[in-house]
Formats: C-alpha cells, structure tokens, sequence
C-alpha cells in the first residue's frame, strides 16, 4: 500500500486551499526495487558476455548477417536462458551465497526474494527460452539451449561446484553452449569452425575465472567451495592459468586455418599474445613474491574475447 502526504496550498489566485503530494508514492519504489533484484537474479552481465559469442557465430555460419527477426529471437531466447540458469544457479547457491561477501548480498541471502519465487521465476525463464528456440529455431538449437541450462545448474552448479577442484574447467561447456546454439540456429547442424570457436571460450574461462576465483579465495574456502585457488597453491594455479591461455590463443587460430580471412587472424595473433604477455606477467609477479593483481587479467581476458568475437563479425561481413 502506498501513502500520499499531502500539505494545502493556494491556487494561482491565492483563494481556493488545494493539496499536493509532498512525495512520490512509496509502493512505485518498492515496485522497482522488487524488479531490480529479480532482474539482478539473472546476471545480467554474464548475459551480456554470452550473448558478444552468439551473434559473431551466427554470421560466420550465415556468411553476413542473417535475418533480424531470426537474430532477434536467438538474442531473447538466449538471454532467457541465460538468465534462467542463473536465477537457478542463484536457488541452489543460496546456502553458499550467504557466506560469502561477494555474494551475500544477492537478493536470496539478502531475503528480498524468497526462494520459492526464484525458483518459478527461473523455471518459467528457461520454458520460455526453449518454447521460442524450438518454435522459431529449430529442435537442434533449442536442444542445445536445454542441455546447457541442465548442465549448468544440476551438473556443474549442484555437483562439481562443489565437489571438485576441475569444477571450472568442466562447467566450461556451459560458458562456450552459446556459440554452437547461435551457429545451429543458422545451419541446422554444426561445422568445424562452430567446434573451434566453442573451444575457444571453453579454454577462455580458465585464465578468465582463475583470477577471479585468486581474489575471492578465502570467501570460496569460508563457503566450502573447493575452486583451485582454494585447494592447491598458487604455483599450481599460475601453471594452469598459463596452460589455458596458451591453448586459448592458439585454438583462436584454428577458425583462420579453417577458412577465416586475415581480417580474423591477424587481430586475433595480436590480441592474443597480449592475453598472453598479461598471464606470464601474473605468473612472475606471483613467483617473485609480489602482489599478484589478478583482476588485470580477468579484465584483459574479457577485452580478449570481446575483439576475437568483434573480427570474426566483421570478417563475416568482409
């Protein structure tokens, strides 16, 4: 229920006590504050790193742009289904969530949403996100969409996440699912260069989350969160952030062997051993002893996939 204060005051005649409202109505705050955190319950920043994979692969299978209505449906159904797995993932990590610092203060933990809710809320986002893949798609892409938030939310998010160091590198294939759902949304099937690209942001999410995972090590270690900062020391995990990013550039370079233009490669070597340079400098910095500076990388790497992205487009178009 909202209130209205309301104080008299004179007409422009200066006869006639009229009222005015004093303050907004307190309910259309309340109103948006409730949309606030379902809308924050999905993410919106990781929808919107998953969706910069989608459209690029999309034109690399249609060779140009392809329709608008058929761009349009893939960019709603998949950010609906992006959203879905993370209002599901946020369900299922509510015990965690709330203790952790970065994450306490989701809506969950912070019992703006009750749990209940989130959950028909997450549920009604994925059918309709695969409703509009398999009506407006086809069964592939709209199969791909389902697998991935199955995978993501009973496979990685209520198993691995917690049971496994290699929990990221497994969950990996939810992060990539978007290239191959774009690419099958075009084509009806897959080609070797959907493949190359899902790798490339398969390998990506290591030296992406590793360092995040390095800044928030002891909320993972209070929540119980076996990441591989948490478990294994820090020369372990340099090793493997730098694994990663070599296997991250050089997998880039397989959609160039594969028929891209240099218009893709030559921008992708560059970006690439920049990606590159920036994981040795971590690793170095953490061996002599200094202080790591790990969000460097997390940010850099999604500079990275942003432009490897960004040239596939535009060699689609060229």
């Amino acid at each position: 229920m909202s209130m209205i204060t309301e104080r008299p005051v004179s007409d422009p005649a200066g006869q006639t006590p009229v009222r005015a409202a004093a303050e907004a109505p307190a309910g259309s705050r309340d109103l948006r504050a409730i949309v606030a955190a379902y809308v924050s319950l999905t993410k919106p920043r990781i929808v919107e790193l998953l969706l910069v994979t989608t459209v690029p692969a999309m034109m690399l299978a249609h060779g140009g742009m392809p329709s608008l209505w058929l761009v349009a449906v893939v960019l709603v159904g998949g950010s609906l289904a992006a959203g879905a797995a993370s209002v599901l993932n946020c369900y299922i990590d509510r015990d965690i969530d709330q203790l952790m610092r970065r994450t306490k203060r989701r809506p969950l933990p912070a019992h703006t949403v009750t749990p209940r809710n989130a959950l028909i809320f997450g549920l009604v986002l994925a059918a309709v996100s695969i409703t509009l893949m398999a009506a407006f798609t086809n069964l592939l892409a709209a199969g791909l969409t389902l697998a991935a938030i199955v995978y993501y939310d009973l496979v990685y998010t209520l198993w691995l996440k917690r049971t496994t160091a290699a929990n990221t590198f497994w969950g990996g294939a939810c992060g990539a699912a978007p290239v191959l759902i774009g690419w099958a949304a075009v084509t009806g099937s897959l080609s070797p260069v959907a493949w190359a690209l899902f790798a490339v942001v398969f390998f990506w999410q290591m030296p992406h989350f590793y360092p995040l995972a390095m800044k928030y090590k002891d909320d993972y270690a209070r929540a119980g969160i076996p990441m591989l900062p948490v478990v294994a020391s820090v020369r372990r995990v340099n090793a493997e952030i730098l694994l990663f990013a070599w296997l991250t550039v050089l997998t880039s370079l397989a959609p160039w062997a594969l028929g891209l233009s240099p218009v893709y490669g030559v921008p992708t070597l560059v970006v690439g051993a920049i990606f590159l340079v920036e994981a040795h400098k971590l690793a170095g910095r953490a061996r002599r002893g200094e202080a790591v500076k790990p969000m460097r990388l997390f940010h850099w790497s999604t500079t990275y996939l942003t432009i490897v992205f960004a040239v596939a487009a535009l060699d689609a178009l060229i």
